[in-house]
């Protein structure tokens, strides 16, 4: 068998495309690997121009790409993470994938057998499987990741990533003297509650909680629930009078929100304690202890109401 011969059936059974041009982006090869995926044979696309077989091509990329091969004699790489795909090629993996195309690794190699360049080779590997599993590693990872920010049941931050969004927001105020407030507020004999109607109800109620407060807030700030029957509200670029307004009208939405399970009808309120950054906090925890202050004077004081931290505590 010649060397031509042995060059031909390599090329032929290699699961890579093998795209050769000349300098003017003509193809002058096309292997079997090609004519399977573009669905067009070698005498098909032979002597044409790449930009007219693949009209998709990003042409000044592409020229851009193929002249720097040329002035630098060295080869370049395009991975399926920087361009999912250059050639529109169906890829025949049984998997579900984003694309109908394969996700591709390109090598662009100058070809200079006498040492003039006079052709540009381009290797396309199919990279579909590594681009799905990568994907589904990345999701998973970031699955993760919202698992150990978010309370499983209101499906509102927990309180470790809470506090960690106050320590950054804490910190943020110092530096800049930014406004910044606190609500901290617990749900009103939820003890009775779980002891008339279960357990389970109290979870409802949790729920229907979380997703009452959630339209009343604005995107920056941080809604996490602090433990049990307690949620707590960071509220940046917000002073007390401003954070004030805000819960009550968090008290009013809950008080006014009628709750069915089971048939009964169940209704809420809620407690809520505001408290203030100023500038003699030192630490987060103090702007913590501030507004439960303030919280645990609304609950020792008939509950369903609001009251202030700022140099004493004020209720409304």
């Amino acid at each position: 068998m010649s060397m031509e011969t042995f060059h031909s059936t390599i090329n032929n059974q290699l699961n890579t495309g093998v795209l050769i041009l000349d300098l003017d982006l003509n193809i002058v090869f096309w292997n079997r690997f090609l004519e399977v995926h573009a669905n067009q044979r070698a005498a098909e696309v032979i002597g044409r121009s790449v930009f007219e077989v693949f009209k998709e091509l990003p042409r000044r990329w592409f020229e851009r790409k193929v002249t720097g091969v040329v002035q630098l004699n060295t080869p370049s790489f395009c991975s399926w993470e920087q361009r999912h795909h250059l050639f529109e090629l169906p890829h025949t993996r049984p998997i579900t994938t984003d694309s109908h195309f394969m996700a591709q690794n390109c090598t662009f190699l100058p070809l200079a057998p006498d040492g003039v360049i006079q052709h540009i080779c381009i290797l396309v590997e199919d990279a579909t499987d590594v681009c799905h599993y990568q994907s589904m590693l990345q999701k998973t990872l970031a699955d993760l990741e919202q698992a150990n920010r978010i309370d499983g049941l209101t499906q509102v931050y927990n309180r470790k990533h809470w506090e960690e969004c106050l320590s950054k927001e804490f910190d943020r105020a110092r530096r800049y003297q930014h406004d910044l407030s606190l609500i901290m507020f617990d749900l009103d004999h939820f003890k009775k509650l779980n002891d008339i109607h279960g357990h389970l109800c109290g979870d409802m109620v949790l729920v229907e909680v979380a997703k009452t407060i959630r339209p009343l807030l604005r995107s920056c700030d941080f809604f996490g629930r602090y433990g049990g029957e307690e949620f707590a509200i960071i509220l940046p670029e917000t002073n007390i009078t401003g954070a004030a307004d805000v819960a009550e009208r968090i008290r009013q939405a809950i008080r006014l929100n009628v709750m069915k399970y089971q048939g009964v009808e169940i209704r809420a309120s809620v407690s809520v304690g505001v408290g203030e950054f100023e500038p003699r906090t030192r630490r987060y925890e103090d702007l913590i202890g501030n507004a439960d202050a303030a919280l645990y004077e609304a609950k020792s004081g008939g509950r369903n109401r609001t009251c202030l931290f700022k140099d004493s505590v004020v209720c409304l």
